[in-house]
């Protein structure tokens, strides 16, 4: 065996040799680092795997965020459950969801039910939260118009530098002589639609793709759109035929909606509340569940994404 290296700055007793060839213990497999410190609610341990198992329903930017949004979700779960189990609540065996829903999540669901109270909306609060900006309910915006889809896939940058020359030439056509539009979408289009001569109907928000739609809303009122619009299909002769503006809508029309989303707004702040109230009686280690702003990751029970934004 040959040494290659010797650690010349530590006593002889204690020096390492490094060498070609060093022999491995097999036997006892190495103990993989665990990912999280213990983390327990009341003594009640939240186990690595269970940890793990629920990062796939906590979609993050990278994975760690994924396991401590996982992590804080299980032990406000837990928090709850014991409270429920405290107050003598058994799973509900009248419950129309019963065979998607846990006896836990059931006895969680009833908790909930229990301590949370919010009031319904009341109508001048809506017409007040209306009034604020009226303009935020409307109507989208409607556009009518046809293209000419060049194919070309996005990592052939040749096929892609083509479309595009090919695009700019039937603009220029197109310029002098419009009304060929249909019969030029006929013959060079790669879209299903080349056979309606081009013409997608009338588009909202949503309807096609985000590049697209951009160049919809930035383009004409009317009109040719003298530049060859890119997206991941390939670039479109793009002929605006009319926009219909997004039109404001009366408050009887989206007053239901305005309520609905104040009461669950209400709602998920009140649940936020009782979980800091229950998380400032027990005993948590391992983990801090609460956010910068001092509120709680939410332990989602319905399913609704409660975004500020209406």
């Amino acid at each position: 065996m040959v040494t290659l290296y010797k650690t010349g700055n530590l006593p002889d007793d204690t020096a390492r040799s490094y060498t070609k060839k060093q022999d491995i213990d097999t036997r006892i497999p190495p103990k993989a680092k665990p990912v999280f410190n213990k983390i327990s609610v009341n003594g009640i341990t939240i186990e690595e795997a269970e940890i793990l198992a629920e990062a796939q329903n906590h979609p993050a930017d990278t994975p760690g965020d994924a396991l401590s949004q996982a992590a804080r979700a299980l032990v406000i779960r837990e928090l709850l459950w014991q409270e429920a189990q405290r107050l003598g609540l058994a799973p509900d065996k009248n419950n129309p969801h019963q065979t998607t829903e846990t006896p836990v999540d059931s006895a969680i669901r009833q908790l909930v039910e229990q301590e949370i109270n919010v009031p319904r909306a009341r109508e001048d609060d809506c017409r007040r939260f209306y009034e604020r900006s009226p303009a935020r309910f409307a109507s989208d915006m409607i556009v009518e118009a046809r293209h000419i889809l060049l194919a070309a896939d996005p990592k052939d940058s040749q096929a892609r530098k083509t479309a595009r020359q090919k695009a700019l030439t039937l603009i220029e056509e197109l310029k002098a002589d419009t009304s060929r539009f249909c019969v030029l979408a006929r013959d060079y289009s790669s879209c299903p639609s080349a056979a309606q001569g081009g013409n997608l109907g009338q588009l909202t928000c949503g309807s096609t793709v985000p590049e697209f739609e951009e160049a919809l809303k930035n383009g004409p009122d009317q009109g040719l759109v003298t530049t060859p619009v890119e997206s991941r299909y390939g670039f479109h002769i793009v002929d605006i035929l009319r926009k219909i503006e997004r039109t404001p809508l009366p408050f009887e029309a989206v007053y239901g909606r305005i309520a609905a989303w104040l009461e669950a707004s209400s709602w998920s702040l009140a649940v936020s509340q009782y979980i800091t109230l229950l998380a400032g009686k027990a005993e948590i280690q391992g983990i801090n569940i609460l956010s910068a702003q001092g509120s709680p990751v939410q332990y989602n029970m319905t399913g609704n994404n409660n975004s500020d934004t209406y």
